[in-house]
């Protein structure tokens, strides 16, 4: 089914996106596709090296009548968010992902595409592969880690980068050229506990909640879907108000950038609660997917049983922990005042992990105002240490301030106007862009961020627009047409 996707125009790019595929590449786990990209750029007789972090940096001189432009630097990260349907089977630190064209989309057999940023990634290695296309000096800035804590972006140090404009190839939109992004932080509450034996005649249940449609925890927060592990709380808090539950283990959600579609829970009820059981819980469930009916039509929630868990926590502790998840902000915390639309602060509870008497819950906080980003963290830090968790703070990046003076703004809207013949969207996105954290060491760079329409990143459900891929390749050998001169 690859071999369809390689016949797909613009084939450059689709060829190396294929290429790219091929190559395993989990965030912090990158080493693979650093030694494709290092062996790639070398292949080519063009000068490449990575950096201290991992970082692959491959340069190009200009072709002939452009050597007195700006020199450029091409931006897109390595690293992808693997998220697969439970009932994939699939192993991403192995395999390549398994693409097949539908209509105008790419997608991939029940994971993530990669397209995010696999096609900035693509499109960029098309560029240097070239030998007909005119383009001014060109630097190809391959960052890793850009989806767990953008540490590539944060451990490249200043005076390596040439370039005077900075593309970068990681927004998600054809018709929006971003200016702007927000930063973030990763909350982290933990807790150990004390297992007892589970009571006697006890029945175990497992408790699930899937088929949520998740999605990127940025771009996607405004949209009001359903968060499984808040689904999930929702339906143990309600138990324990209503019987003498015992939790074993919940495990919920997956990355911190992805918002969580799955959870599982292993609980006891006592045998002679079992039959109210059943059925209230059948009665919180219809209510909660007669809520997410328009936004979330395939939500599931089932209880099977299953063994007795043999060792449980103790109710006081889980009272503390359902109280503190429920009290816990996820979704959208505010608005942005300066640009209409757009989200300023956000949470994602993306991860709850309870098993062998330790508890672990990972938030990832967003918002393009600092201050507006810390209190939030603040708030969830204090929630948690009500509960008696430990909270701490890890990964902390900044946002890109909008510069809407922009030089090289000015040539994507006067470029993307007369192509096809409509204004852009200039906008700020809600996203984690690296722009923020290169602009730290970089700050007279002039940079901007576009790329082709992708849907669901971050989920299984990703695709890409091949029309859009078209769209954009023919944009982006424009504007290396127009960069101004030195």
């Amino acid at each position: 089914m690859g071999k369809e996707v390689r016949q797909l125009e613009p084939r450059e790019v689709w060829n190396k996106f294929a290429d790219l595929n091929e190559v395993p590449r989990p965030s912090k786990k990158e080493g693979r596709v650093i030694r494709f990209m290092l062996d790639f750029g070398t292949s080519l007789g063009l000068e490449t090296f990575s950096d201290s972090v991992g970082n692959v940096i491959i340069r190009k001189p200009a072709t002939a009548g452009m050597e007195d432009r700006k020199k450029v630097t091409l931006q897109s990260h390595l690293d992808m968010v693997h998220q697969k349907n439970a009932d994939t089977k699939f192993d991403f630190d192995t395999e390549g992902i398994k693409m097949y064209v539908d209509g105008d989309w790419v997608k991939a057999q029940g994971t993530t595409l990669g397209a995010d940023n696999g096609l900035g990634v693509a499109a960029i290695m098309a560029l240097l592969e070239s030998t007909d296309i005119p383009h001014p000096f060109l630097e190809a800035l391959f960052t890793i880690d850009e989806e767990t804590g953008m540490t590539g972006a944060m451990g490249l140090e200043g005076g390596v980068l040439q370039g005077a404009i900075l593309l970068n190839l990681d927004t998600e939109e054809d018709d929006e050229i971003d200016i702007g992004c927000a930063g973030g932080i990763d909350v982290t509450a933990t807790r150990s506990y004390t297992e007892e034996p589970t009571a006697a005649g006890s029945v175990g249940y497992l408790i699930t909640v899937k088929n949520l449609q998740g999605g990127h925890s940025g771009m996607d927060i405004h949209k009001g879907l359903g968060n499984a592990n808040k689904i999930m709380n929702r339906l143990l808090y309600n138990a324990t108000e209503a019987f003498d539950i015992q939790l074993s283990e919940i495990d919920g959600g997956s990355l911190r950038n992805a918002i969580p579609r799955e959870s599982f829970a292993k609980i006891a009820v006592k045998n002679d609660q079992v039959i109210d059981f059943e059925s209230r819980l059948k009665q919180w469930a219809a209510i909660i997917k007669a809520e997410f009916a328009i936004k979330e039509p395939e939500l599931e929630l089932t209880a099977v049983k299953i063994d007795t868990p043999e060792k449980v926590m103790h109710k006081t502790v889980l009272e503390k922990l359902v109280r503190a998840v429920y009290a816990a902000h996820n979704g959208v915390y505010a608005m942005s005042a300066a640009i209409s639309d757009l989200v300023e602060t956000s949470n994602n509870i993306a991860r709850v992990e309870v098993k062998d008497g330790k508890m672990k819950i990972g938030c990832l906080t967003r918002s393009s105002v600092n201050s507006a980003k810390m209190d939030v963290a603040n708030a969830l830090k204090s929630a948690f240490e009500l509960a008696d968790f430990s909270v701490g703070f890890d990964g902390d990046y900044p946002g890109w301030n909008p510069n809407p003076d922009s030089a090289i703004l000015d040539v994507l809207e006067g470029k993307y106007a007369s192509l096809f013949g409509e204004k852009p969207q200039v906008v700020a996105c809600h996203a984690g862009l690296e722009c923020g954290i290169l602009g730290q060491n970089y700050p007279e760079m002039d940079m901007i961020s576009f790329g082709p329409t992708i849907k669901g990143a971050h989920s299984p459900d990703e695709r890409a627009s091949i029309s859009s891929v078209r769209k954009f390749w023919k944009f982006l050998l424009e504007i290396l047409k127009d960069i101004p001169k030195n």
